[in-house]
């Protein structure tokens, strides 16, 4: 027998450290507060139409990058069909005019030269940037605890080629960036396209770095069937999942993890413990804050995370199939949602998922960051909160008819979700759907060494997940339990192996 493993969490960092602690000969077994596999990575049904809460778009689809291979060995994307898009987002202006951030960056320049002839240089200087990352496939580094001086010179020449885009643009953001386009749609769009405060401009170049080899595609089938997919590959491997399973602690004894005790009171022991689930539960409640020393308070007290969102889903009996996948558009008069106006509306149409969508049908999601406590005193009064969802729906409704007249009349199904409903079935703190939010700040932390995945004074313990990847995201959260899994092997005296 091997040794055994608890994993808190059936998320795809969940998943991942489960898959790779059968291939390593460990016991392990999930548990999952919700019914279902995938945390925030899912999607729910609603009449005939299915919402879907997560993926647009995922690293590691072209099956010859470096990061599909944790895919493959997750059986993620296997038999999948996969959509690259030719435009990642029609940002709307006024006037008429609009801007197609194409994904073929050749396309791309071509498009913002005609657009604003006058801003050639700095196009050039974007394009440049982005082709220059695109030429690197980044390795699959081994992580700090596992790795020698020697795994660090062997992947230095691999990433030479990215040191000048690196250290130019790694405390620029995307909105500075931005005020050196003279062309007013242009500077609009690269400021409203990622609508947070210190976005890296290194995080938009890698993105469309991604978009342009075709390695940010879209799975067909969605967030819960990519779950469900590697959900499937555990159980194979001989998993065990326990669902509904929420965990109300983690014991300690002597210094060291030694189980879980769930809210029905049931104990699990083990000789690891791993945690998927949110941070700030798991640091704060499963173990009551004892092992949470000055670093990890400053952390959960000032650094930022991605706010909440309130979720606006629309069936429509349509297709609209000239209609962008995503378009950006002005509202012809604000929303206002928690005390904050939004004069502009971010829409996906989903026309290009067949196997989520009912024939000549489509789903309209949009999304608004908002406040979480506003939601969590309004939840208080359900029939206030019944309401204040009633009216996002209707302005929602109002706005979209206006910009996408041919839906008038066939939509069939509206749902909301607010960060309460978040917080219901993920339990993430505040309602965030993504962690740590990427700034100029922290982006070299994520890129170079991430978080700690332990805790002081607390051995036989591991927490992974986009708690300890700032930014967040599928990729960096299969790759945590990839991780945990060598470092566990490492600490072993094992050899860490992999299959596909």
């Amino acid at each position: 027998m091997g040794k055994s493993i608890v994993i808190i969490g059936a998320g795809i960092a969940g998943l991942s450290a489960g898959c790779y602690g059968r291939m390593n000969g460990y016991d392990t077994r999930v548990f999952e507060l919700h019914d279902k596999p995938g945390g925030l990575c899912t999607a729910w049904k609603r009449k005939d139409y299915t919402v879907d809460g997560c993926i647009h778009w995922l690293v590691g689809t072209n099956p010859s990058s470096n990061f599909n291979r944790i895919w493959r060995e997750l059986g993620a994307l296997q038999g999948k069909e996969v959509v690259n898009h030719e435009v990642f987002i029609r940002f709307e202006g006024t006037g008429g005019r609009f801007f197609d951030l194409y994904t073929d960056v050749d396309r791309l320049e071509r498009h913002m030269k005609e657009l604003a002839p006058a801003d050639t240089a700095i196009i050039e200087e974007m394009t440049g940037a982005i082709r220059a990352i695109g030429r690197v496939d980044m390795p699959l580094p081994k992580p700090r605890e596992v790795s020698s001086p020697f795994d660090g010179l062997k992947m230095l020449p691999k990433m030479l080629p990215l040191m000048r885009p690196l250290m130019k643009y790694r405390k620029i953001s995307l909105r500075a960036f931005a005020e050196r386009f003279t062309d007013p749609l242009l500077h609009e769009a690269f400021t409203g396209i990622f609508d947070l405060p210190d976005f890296p401009l290194l995080a938009f170049l890698f993105t469309m770095a991604w978009l342009n080899n075709r390695d940010a595609g879209y799975p067909v089938g969605g967030s819960l069937e990519f779950s469900r997919a590697i959900e499937g590959r555990y159980l194979d491997l001989g998993g065990e999942i326990s669902y509904s399973s929420a965990v109300e602690k983690i014991l300690v004894e002597g210094g060291r993890a030694v189980g879980i005790r769930l809210s029905d009171g049931s104990e699990h022991r083990a000789d690891i413990v791993i945690s998927a689930a949110d941070g700030h539960a798991t640091i704060f409640d499963m173990l009551e804050g004892k092992y949470a020393d000055d670093k990890i308070h400053r952390r959960y007290d000032s650094m930022p995370i991605f706010e909440p969102l309130v979720q606006v889903a629309l069936g429509v009996a349509s297709e609209l199939r000239d209609e962008p996948q995503t378009v950006s558009f002005p509202l012809p008069s604000p929303i206002e949602i928690a005390g904050q106006k939004h004069e502009r509306m971010q829409v996906i149409n989903h026309r290009f998922d067949p196997v989520q969508m009912p024939e000549g049908k489509t789903v309209l999601i949009t999304t608004f960051m908002t406040e979480y406590l506003y939601w969590e005193k309004l939840y208080d009064d359900r029939d206030r909160y019944k309401e204040e969802k009633k009216s996002i729906a209707d302005a929602v409704v109002t706005a979209i008819e206006g910009r996408f007249p041919a839906v008038t009349g066939r939509i069939e199904m509206v749902d909301v979700a607010t960060p309460i409903t978040y917080k219901r079935y993920t339990n993430n703190w505040q309602g965030s759907f993504e962690g740590w939010l990427l700034t100029t700040t922290n982006m070299g932390e994520s890129m170079i060494k991430g978080m700690d995945m332990t805790l002081p004074g607390l051995e036989g313990f591991y927490m992974i997940g986009q708690w300890v990847k700032p930014g967040g995201g599928l990729p960096p959260a299969a790759q945590s339990g990839r991780e945990v899994i060598q470092i566990i092997c490492h600490k072993d005296g094992r050899p860490f192996t992999t299959t596909e």
